[in-house]
């Protein structure tokens, strides 16, 4: 899984945080590893110099395998807040958007058929 990190002119240290996003992101969408081809990373402190409750934003997009992409946003006030955040939502979209691809009749139903011999009874209620 390529990841790509793209910040606006007020995030600094750009190489270290691509190389920090690069290690959180192969660790939390490990299990999406063979559909997820490329995650895109977006920073940006949307009131830069100004301090606010939510002045930054993360925005994440995957891209998948034989899917159309999928993107979150988060914003919050500190920059590890906001990629933490949008890291959560990206891999409860993954779960919900891959999770329903799986054929879930692949298992045993439990209304499955029980065969009693005689002696076996049921237990009185």
């Amino acid at each position: 899984m390529q990841v790509q990190v793209n910040t606006n002119h007020t995030i600094e240290g750009r190489e270290a945080l691509e190389r920090w996003a690069q290690t959180e992101l192969s660790q939390a969408l490990n299990r999406f590893n063979h559909e997820v081809t490329r995650v895109e990373v977006h920073l940006s402190d949307e009131v830069s110099g100004k301090n606010g409750n939510s002045d930054k934003r993360c925005l994440m997009e995957a891209r998948l395998a034989n899917h159309p992409p999928v993107a979150v946003t988060h914003h919050a006030g500190g920059m590890d807040e906001a990629f933490r955040g949008a890291e959560d939502k990206l891999k409860r979209l993954l779960d919900s958007t891959l999770g329903r691809q799986k054929d879930h009749r692949d298992r045993d139903s439990i209304r499955r058929d029980v065969v009693l011999d005689a002696s076996q009874t049921l237990p009185n209620t």
